[in-house]
């Protein structure tokens, strides 16, 4: 089982921008899927954006155009670009490796 570490959130003003790291113990490469999800307070966890071992990538509607997945399988480290952030985005943000690995989540704030 891979252990999951995400970091890079914090606070912001809404337009700004965050990147995401998810670090993992071991190799990332046999996970075909890797994703991100967030919760937001009151709400249930939902997928933010999900990429394949090869590159290829899909991302919720509320996202899409704003957000950007990326992995490195060389260094066992999958990424979220943030941009142009509004305060509906702020959540918790886990990572996910394959169907059960989870990250134990980072704050994303967004306000002014």
């Amino acid at each position: 089982q891979v252990q999951l570490v995400e970091s890079g959130g914090g606070l912001v003003q809404p337009g700004g921008s965050l990147r995401l790291s998810c670090a993992a113990s071991g190799s990332i490469f046999s996970f075909n899927v890797m994703g991100w999800y967030r919760q937001a307070p009151g709400k249930q966890r939902e997928w933010v954006a999900r990429i394949t071992a090869f590159g290829s990538a899909d991302y919720a509607d509320s996202v899409k155009g704003r957000f950007t997945i990326s992995r490195d399988n060389a260094k066992n480290i999958m990424y979220l670009q943030m941009n142009s952030l509004k305060p509906e985005d702020t959540a918790v943000y886990y990572c996910l490796a394959g169907a059960r690995n989870w990250g134990q989540g980072t704050q994303v704030t967004v306000s002014s």
